[in-house]
């Protein structure tokens, strides 16, 4: 059974010398979406086609981060993402836009925007804040 993948995020991502720019570049202005509550939006992240070792990785693999992808680019921030409230506490930490992070795939909601692959998650789901997207696997 064929599946529907957003082909711009493929092609662009596992291609791009700097991925975070291609996603920047790829999303387009976010000013008609607005987060909800805590959320954050996410651009996954896409794995390069060819790995530091010179194996050029199968169309297959490469989709499979779409699925599997653990990384993600913040996009945006929902009006009360990284408040303390009553219940949370985030002693500063918090991560910005333009910043790469890690979360657990199962807690968060797949969707696309603009023909780019994304996720929402809620702030105290986001695990790591990561300077290099490509150690988390």
């Amino acid at each position: 059974m064929p599946v529907a993948v957003p082909r711009k995020t493929i092609e662009l991502f596992s291609r791009a010398k700097d991925p975070k720019q291609a996603i920047l570049s790829a999303v387009g202005n976010l000013s008609s979406v607005e987060l909800m509550f805590n959320t954050v939006l996410v651009a996954i992240y896409i794995r390069p086609e060819t790995t530091s070792g010179g194996i050029i990785r199968p169309g297959s693999n490469v989709i499979e981060d779409l699925w599997q992808s653990k990384a993600g680019l913040v996009l945006k921030l929902g009006p009360d993402a990284f408040v303390d409230d009553g219940v949370n506490h985030f002693n500063g930490q918090k991560v910005e836009i333009g910043d790469w992070c890690a979360f657990r795939i199962g807690d968060t909601w797949q969707l696309s925007l603009n023909d780019v692959a994304c996720r929402l998650v809620e702030d105290t789901h986001i695990k790591l804040k990561l300077s290099d997207p490509s150690v988390v696997f």
